[in-house]
């Protein structure tokens, strides 16, 4: 029994990626140190495009002066979003 349990600590640690958004919601997360909240990052994905959250991601890592990138990415999105809808 302790051996089924300590297999299944592992296999939870691996990730398994089967679709393009979850790899980029993962990058996201490991890109602005946040993997706490990776499942988060996987849905914004699919439903943002990659692509973009990428590299707003990328562009949030870079500033030295935010304490809380997560927080700081996830208010960029939110303003990114309200132009978008802004310009329909």
């Amino acid at each position: 029994m302790e051996d089924y349990l300590e297999r299944l600590k592992e296999r939870g640690k691996t990730s398994r990626v089967y679709r393009e958004y979850q790899l980029v919601g993962l990058m996201v997360a490991e890109v602005l140190g946040d993997e706490k909240h990776k499942s988060l990052y996987i849905k914004l994905a699919r439903k943002h495009g990659s692509e973009r959250m990428l590299q707003l991601a990328k562009s949030v890592a870079e500033r030295k002066e935010v304490r809380n990138k997560g927080a700081y990415f996830m208010k960029m999105l939110e303003i990114e979003k309200g132009e978008k809808s802004d310009n329909r």
